[in-house]
Protein backbone atom coordinates (compact mmCIF):
# COMPACT_ATOMS: atom_id res chain seq x y z
CA UNK A 1 0.00 0.00 0.00
CA UNK A 2 2.77 2.54 0.92
CA UNK A 3 4.34 2.08 -2.95
CA UNK A 4 0.88 2.31 -4.80
CA UNK A 5 0.46 5.82 -3.52
CA UNK A 6 3.35 7.49 -4.54
CA UNK A 7 3.28 5.45 -7.92
CA UNK A 8 0.35 6.14 -9.11
CA UNK A 9 0.56 10.34 -7.99
CA UNK A 10 4.40 9.76 -9.81
CA UNK A 11 2.29 8.63 -12.84
CA UNK A 12 0.16 11.20 -12.82
CA UNK A 13 2.44 13.26 -13.24
CA UNK A 14 4.00 12.41 -16.01
CA UNK A 15 0.66 11.61 -18.04
CA UNK A 16 -0.61 15.20 -16.81
CA UNK A 17 2.19 16.18 -19.72
CA UNK A 18 0.70 14.21 -22.78
CA UNK A 19 -1.84 15.54 -24.80
CA UNK A 20 -3.37 11.65 -25.21
CA UNK A 21 -6.58 10.52 -23.48
CA UNK A 22 -4.58 9.22 -21.16
CA UNK A 23 -4.21 12.96 -19.24
CA UNK A 24 -6.78 13.01 -16.62
CA UNK A 25 -6.94 16.94 -17.70
CA UNK A 26 -8.24 15.93 -21.06
CA UNK A 27 -11.02 13.60 -19.34
CA UNK A 28 -13.92 16.41 -19.00
CA UNK A 29 -13.45 18.41 -21.75
CA UNK A 30 -10.60 20.44 -19.84
CA UNK A 31 -9.20 21.15 -23.56
CA UNK A 32 -12.51 23.22 -24.94
CA UNK A 33 -12.85 25.89 -27.82
CA UNK A 34 -14.02 28.57 -26.24
CA UNK A 35 -12.35 31.45 -27.64
CA UNK A 36 -10.33 31.40 -30.80
CA UNK A 37 -7.20 32.49 -30.66
CA UNK A 38 -6.22 35.75 -32.22
CA UNK A 39 -2.72 36.63 -34.17
CA UNK A 40 -1.22 39.57 -33.05
CA UNK A 41 1.44 40.85 -35.40
CA UNK A 42 5.01 41.33 -34.17
CA UNK A 43 6.36 44.75 -34.32
CA UNK A 44 10.08 44.38 -35.57
CA UNK A 45 11.28 48.01 -35.53
CA UNK A 46 11.06 48.19 -31.91
CA UNK A 47 13.81 51.05 -30.40
CA UNK A 48 14.16 49.18 -27.21
CA UNK A 49 15.21 46.18 -28.67
CA UNK A 50 18.97 45.64 -30.08
CA UNK A 51 19.25 44.77 -33.97
CA UNK A 52 21.89 42.23 -32.43
CA UNK A 53 21.90 40.58 -29.56
CA UNK A 54 23.92 37.78 -27.95
CA UNK A 55 27.33 36.49 -27.51
CA UNK A 56 28.17 36.76 -31.06
CA UNK A 57 26.77 40.29 -31.65
CA UNK A 58 28.88 42.11 -34.08
CA UNK A 59 31.02 39.43 -35.37
CA UNK A 60 31.03 40.15 -39.15
CA UNK A 61 31.61 43.96 -38.33
CA UNK A 62 35.46 44.91 -39.50
CA UNK A 63 37.21 45.98 -36.58
CA UNK A 64 40.32 48.67 -37.25
CA UNK A 65 43.17 48.47 -34.93
CA UNK A 66 44.01 52.22 -34.10
CA UNK A 67 47.92 51.21 -32.75
CA UNK A 68 50.98 52.70 -33.31
CA UNK A 69 54.35 51.24 -33.27
CA UNK A 70 55.78 51.71 -29.83
CA UNK A 71 59.05 53.78 -29.84
CA UNK A 72 62.03 51.05 -29.30
CA UNK A 73 61.78 47.59 -28.96
CA UNK A 74 64.45 46.44 -25.91
CA UNK A 75 64.56 42.82 -26.47
CA UNK A 76 62.52 39.71 -28.33
CA UNK A 77 62.79 36.02 -27.35
CA UNK A 78 61.60 33.10 -28.72
CA UNK A 79 60.53 30.40 -26.47
CA UNK A 80 59.22 26.56 -27.83
CA UNK A 81 56.18 25.36 -26.94
CA UNK A 82 54.46 22.16 -28.53
CA UNK A 83 52.78 22.77 -31.83
CA UNK A 84 55.10 26.11 -32.01
CA UNK A 85 57.33 28.70 -30.91
CA UNK A 86 55.78 31.62 -28.54
CA UNK A 87 57.63 35.56 -29.79
CA UNK A 88 57.95 37.47 -26.76
CA UNK A 89 58.65 41.02 -27.18
CA UNK A 90 59.69 44.28 -24.47
CA UNK A 91 59.67 48.02 -25.91
CA UNK A 92 59.56 51.19 -24.42
CA UNK A 93 56.77 53.56 -25.67
CA UNK A 94 57.55 57.27 -25.98
CA UNK A 95 54.92 58.33 -23.29
CA UNK A 96 53.32 56.90 -20.62
CA UNK A 97 49.50 55.42 -20.60
CA UNK A 98 49.92 53.02 -23.83
CA UNK A 99 47.64 49.86 -23.56
CA UNK A 100 46.44 47.25 -26.03
CA UNK A 101 49.85 46.18 -27.08
CA UNK A 102 50.15 43.84 -30.28
CA UNK A 103 52.67 42.27 -32.59
CA UNK A 104 51.21 42.75 -35.93
CA UNK A 105 52.45 40.64 -38.99
CA UNK A 106 54.15 42.84 -41.48
CA UNK A 107 52.13 40.87 -44.33
CA UNK A 108 48.44 39.87 -44.39
CA UNK A 109 49.30 36.00 -44.62
CA UNK A 110 52.06 35.86 -42.20
CA UNK A 111 54.73 34.02 -44.23
CA UNK A 112 58.46 34.61 -43.90
CA UNK A 113 60.30 36.44 -46.59
CA UNK A 114 63.50 35.32 -47.44
CA UNK A 115 63.51 33.22 -44.16
CA UNK A 116 62.71 36.22 -41.91
CA UNK A 117 58.94 36.62 -40.33
CA UNK A 118 58.91 39.97 -39.39
CA UNK A 119 56.32 41.35 -36.60
CA UNK A 120 55.78 45.42 -35.83
CA UNK A 121 55.68 46.19 -31.91
CA UNK A 122 51.93 48.37 -31.68
CA UNK A 123 50.16 49.52 -28.90
CA UNK A 124 47.00 52.41 -28.61
CA UNK A 125 47.84 55.34 -27.10
CA UNK A 126 46.20 57.06 -23.95
CA UNK A 127 45.89 60.75 -24.18
CA UNK A 128 48.48 61.40 -22.04
CA UNK A 129 51.79 63.38 -22.87
CA UNK A 130 53.56 62.29 -19.85
CA UNK A 131 56.89 60.46 -20.78
CA UNK A 132 57.74 59.40 -17.27
CA UNK A 133 60.73 57.12 -15.71
CA UNK A 134 61.38 54.75 -18.08
CA UNK A 135 60.17 51.67 -16.04
CA UNK A 136 56.45 53.21 -16.81
CA UNK A 137 56.51 53.02 -20.32
CA UNK A 138 58.06 49.51 -20.65
CA UNK A 139 55.33 46.84 -22.43
CA UNK A 140 55.63 43.13 -23.10
CA UNK A 141 53.85 41.27 -25.03
CA UNK A 142 53.23 37.80 -26.38
CA UNK A 143 52.44 35.74 -29.58
CA UNK A 144 51.97 32.04 -30.52
CA UNK A 145 53.23 30.61 -33.97
CA UNK A 146 52.25 27.72 -35.23
CA UNK A 147 54.71 25.40 -36.67
CA UNK A 148 52.73 25.43 -39.98
CA UNK A 149 53.56 29.09 -40.15
CA UNK A 150 56.28 29.16 -39.11
CA UNK A 151 58.04 26.79 -42.04
CA UNK A 152 60.67 28.25 -44.18
CA UNK A 153 61.38 30.17 -41.39
CA UNK A 154 65.25 31.17 -39.58
CA UNK A 155 64.79 34.61 -37.70
CA UNK A 156 61.70 36.62 -35.92
CA UNK A 157 62.55 40.49 -36.49
CA UNK A 158 60.44 42.68 -34.13
CA UNK A 159 60.28 46.26 -35.04
CA UNK A 160 59.37 49.49 -33.14
CA UNK A 161 59.59 53.23 -34.61
CA UNK A 162 63.29 53.98 -34.12
CA UNK A 163 64.68 50.28 -34.37
CA UNK A 164 64.44 46.71 -34.82
CA UNK A 165 65.34 43.48 -32.60
CA UNK A 166 65.76 40.15 -34.03
CA UNK A 167 65.66 36.48 -32.88
CA UNK A 168 67.13 33.15 -34.16
CA UNK A 169 64.83 29.66 -34.22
Amino acid sequence: MRTIVPVLLLSSLVVSGCSTRANPFNWFGGDGDGAAAVAVPVERDNPLIPERAGLFSGIDEVYVYPGFPVDTVTGVAVERVPGGIIVRATGRAAVQGVYDVRLIPANEDELPVEGVMTYTLEAVRSQSKVAGAPATRDVIVARKVSDQTLAGTRTIRVEGLQNAQTARR
